[in-house]
């Protein structure tokens, strides 16, 4: 695991820098981070799409008691596993988080692998206002009573640009696009092209990227794998589908979930369900690399660390 602070060469600091560590999963961000905080003084804050739910400490690989006691952590287990998060929420958040992290005279150090919700933050989003309770309510109902093809297809009957922008079973993106319509008679597509808006231009972002070769990259997903199962991963999904929460939840849908859950339901063995989840914790950890390597540099100046 790459614990070396001196590998991030940060100089020059501000009192409104964020240090950004950002990476696939499994390529050691949270164990540098913690050497960074302790090393400039940092409250680590979750950029991560899993860990923001509890629930899934395990499975998501969230800090533990231990890492918490030697530095402070937010945004960890923030939500209930029967929320749907948005990346609004969390940027409201971890906006929040940063600047009163600032008046205490510590240094924000952001931590985590669901790039969009960094590029968000660096970047900026586009101007789409907060949709209404009442459409959220509605569309929440229509995915309830069809399940995301009942969504997909009203989408594409109200927005034919919107449904070809997103994926047809991408939950999130799809229930999202047809909430923006319904609200506000535009188009994602039309969203889009509006020039983005920084939600803190005041910050003085230091990004930090690491980036290990694949196939230790794989190697380590594995390895990390067979420790949450170690560490009572089967337990955790158990007690989670004990909730009956729908499989649309984001926290059913966080790897090493649906597979587990399959095993416990008798639909494989436990060796089938372990190998699909090593399986598709590579699969993301690939989709992951590209995704920092091609579209974080269009966002930001950044230093990459090549493991």
């Amino acid at each position: 695991m790459p614990k070396d602070v001196g590998m991030l060469e940060i100089k020059d600091i501000k009192p409104n820098s964020v240090i950004v560590i950002a990476g696939p999963t499994a390529s050691g961000k949270s164990a540098l981070a913690i050497e960074v905080a302790k090393k400039y003084n940092g409250v680590i804050i979750n950029a991560d799409a899993s860990q923001v739910y509890q629930g899934i400490p395990i499975i998501s690989a969230a800090p533990t008691a231990e890492d918490k006691k030697e530095v402070e952590h937010l945004l960890y287990e923030i939500f209930s596993p029967q929320k749907n998060g948005t990346v609004t929420e969390w940027l409201s958040l971890a906006i929040a988080a940063i600047k009163e992290t600032w008046q205490r005279g510590k240094m924000p150090i952001v931590v985590g692998g669901t790039g969009f919700y960094i590029e968000s933050l660096v970047a900026g989003v586009s101007p789409i206002p907060e949709t209404s309770a009442k459409v959220k309510k509605q569309v929440a109902e229509l995915l309830d009573d069809g399940g995301v093809e009942a969504l997909y297809a009203e989408l594409a009957k109200a927005d034919a640009a919107a449904a070809q922008m997103v994926k047809p079973k991408d939950t999130t993106r799809v229930r999202r696009a047809l909430e923006i319509f319904l609200d506000t008679g535009k188009s994602i597509a039309e969203w889009f092209k509006m020039p983005m808006k920084k939600l803190l231009p005041e910050a003085d972002f230091r990004i930090f990227v690491l980036l290990p070769e694949l196939k230790s990259l794989e190697t380590k997903c594995a390895a990390r794998f067979d420790e949450m199962m170690k560490n009572g991963a089967l337990e955790e999904v158990e007690k989670l589908a004990s909730l009956q929460l729908s499989e649309n939840l984001p926290v059913m849908k966080a790897i090493g979930v649906p597979e587990l859950l399959n095993f416990l339901q008798g639909n494989c063995s436990e060796e089938e369900a372990v190998n699909l989840a090593k399986l598709h914790t590579r699969q993301y950890a690939k989709r992951q690399l590209t995704w920092f390597r091609n579209r974080m540099k269009k966002t930001a100046e950044i230093k990459i660390i090549n493991l």
